[in-house]
């Protein structure tokens, strides 16, 4: 190995130790994909690399890495690279959203839309990390292979994966020699370090699509259900439920004002047959179409009595708007009520739900009937597919779109 001193390095037949290896020893690869399924170690062997890389052959020049956004990245790369290495070899600037590793500078990116290819424009990096490859638009991943152009550059990126039409599988993946590129698959089982009961209950996480991708590393389709896991008989419960049985409680709010507005309330149940879980306890529905609309006043005057229990009022731990929303939350605010941005990052907050209701931590109160009844008919939608695009078709979703944005506070971020 090279001169960088790492704690719990694969072994040396691992797959992720071959990423490694190669990634310092071809000078002649300009990209290094590694994909495949999750947890199999194909972070760490490119962190590792990437590490390696920096301290002991990265030619003098810029240095940038990537991830879908700044907080992605530092969940998954930059906060697991200084355990790594150590305080003393990585020390991250926050405010400047710079990372200095064994003395370099290296400028850290978020790529959430297209204007991100703008702040790469005349950096002309020597070398690049990407997490998450795939999320970026097409137009920075194509930036960045502009602005890469020195002699000797390397471009690293892990992915998992997603439809077989998607632009990285193509045009990347599929050309590796018209590109310049090696790649890796990883398996679940490429990982040394996961025990066999970690592997086991991983799978048992995930079913149809995700189970597809996140756990075979299969590149395929999103057809047909969204949530073809949900069973009336698992996920659904009745009866009456104690106002002090919560933990916790977390509000999706999906806003329209021709459309339906729609808020639902998630709690974590501290007591009873369901304790640990996450339940959808109570539901808001108003459709401005069938009816006058309101305006945000109403709607917020609406949120404050939906809040209302016997004895009291909850107090949610937040409440997720839908990112369109910025008069309500606004009025929200006014109002006593801090009304959050939600995540509105779709298949990951389809994902987060599909993992809950798969793993048993997420059930619903048959009093949520609006929810219930968009759950079966909420489809993947096959026009996008043919452009590569996983994407549900926009139809009835109100509910099930204040679902996701209150998952996705709830079990967001557990994926690297």
């Amino acid at each position: 190995m090279h001169q960088t001193q790492m704690w719990k390095a694969p072994p040396a037949d691992s797959k992720a130790a071959e990423v490694w290896l190669a990634f310092i020893d071809d000078d002649s690869t300009k990209y290094f994909l590694l994909e495949g399924a999750v947890r199999s170690s194909k972070t760490f062997g490119s962190i590792l690399a990437w590490c390696d890389w920096v301290e002991n052959k990265a030619p003098n020049g810029p240095l940038i890495m990537l991830g879908r956004t700044e907080r992605t990245l530092k969940h998954n790369i930059i906060y697991p690279l200084i355990q790594l290495v150590g305080p003393k070899h990585a020390r991250l600037n926050q405010g400047a959203g710079e990372l200095t590793l064994f003395g370099r500078k290296i400028y850290l990116f978020g790529a959430p839309n297209v204007a991100a290819m703008y702040r790469l424009q005349g950096i002309g990096a020597v070398g690049a990390y990407c997490d998450e490859a795939p999320t970026y638009p097409y137009e920075v991943w194509q930036m960045l292979g502009t602005r890469t152009a020195a002699d000797g550059i390397k471009i690293i990126a892990t992915m998992n994966p997603d439809s077989p039409r998607h632009w990285m599988k193509v045009e990347y993946l599929n050309e590796l020699e018209k590109i310049n590129g090696r790649s890796w698959h990883f398996r679940l089982d490429d990982n040394p370090f996961l025990s066999e009961k970690a592997k086991t209950d991983l799978k048992r996480q995930y079913s149809g699509l995700w189970k597809l991708r996140y756990i075979d590393g299969l590149w395929v389709m999103a057809e047909g259900g969204i949530y073809n896991m949900f069973r009336e008989k698992d996920h659904v419960i009745s009866g009456s439920l104690p106002v002090d049985m919560w933990s916790e409680i977390r509000i999706g709010v999906d806003y329209g004002t021709g459309n339906p507005t729609c808020f639902l309330a998630i709690g974590h149940a501290k007591q009873g047959p369901h304790a640990g879980k996450w339940i959808v306890f109570k539901e808001y529905y108003y459709d401005g179409h069938k009816n006058v609309s309101k305006t945000d006043f109403e709607l917020s005057k609406d949120m404050l009595a939906f809040l209302k229990r016997d004895g009291g009022v909850w107090y949610p731990s937040s409440i997720e708007v839908d990112p369109s929303a910025k008069s309500f939350r606004e009025q929200l605010s006014r109002d006593g009520m801090m009304g959050r941005l939600a995540d509105n990052a779709v298949v990951d907050g389809i994902r987060d739900v599909a993992y809950a209701m798969t793993a048993g931590k997420l059930l619903i109160h048959d009093s949520c009937s609006n929810l219930l009844n968009e759950i079966p008919g909420y489809v993947w939608d096959s026009k996008a597919q043919e452009k590569g695009e996983d994407m549900p078709v926009k139809y009835n979703d109100h509910c099930v779109d204040a679902l996701r944005y209150a998952c996705r506070r709830i079990f967001g971020s557990r994926l690297t």
